[in-house]
């Protein structure tokens, strides 16, 4: 039996103050989505096939390489920050959410740095 009262044994203990960064994080890269995939998609039905020559020209051009790319990354980012909320919120278990949350980030990390060498890879015209 303790002495403490419950306000003294929560005091102290208050948030991380890392939810609300997350949250603006979230919100920022759905934002920074809405252009990218608004471009992502007119630019693709703006080609006249979608044969990979054509495909590879687009993609070979500088300004298309680097929005592919930001459109990958921020993409990545915020699923990864998605994936991490149901994840704190539903794995009760602490070591279990350890285990993945961190298979959460190597995978978003993977998915996001094959994306950019996928990217550079036809920008730069490396041969298959």
């Amino acid at each position: 039996m303790s002495l403490r009262s419950p306000l003294g044994k929560v005091l102290g203990a208050g948030s991380a103050k890392q939810g609300v960064h997350d949250w603006w994080m979230q919100r920022l890269t759905s934002v920074a989505l809405v252009p990218l995939s608004i471009w992502f998609v007119v630019s693709l039905l703006s080609l006249p096939s979608f044969n990979h020559a054509t495909v590879v020209a687009w993609m070979g051009g500088s300004w298309t390489a680097l929005l592919l790319i930001l459109f990958v990354l921020v993409a990545a980012w915020h699923s990864q920050l998605g994936v991490r909320v149901v994840v704190e919120d539903y794995v009760h278990s602490a070591g279990a959410r350890t285990v993945t949350l961190v298979s959460v980030m190597f995978a978003h990390t993977l998915i996001a740095a094959a994306g950019v060498f996928a990217v550079l890879k036809v920008a730069f015209g490396a041969a298959s």
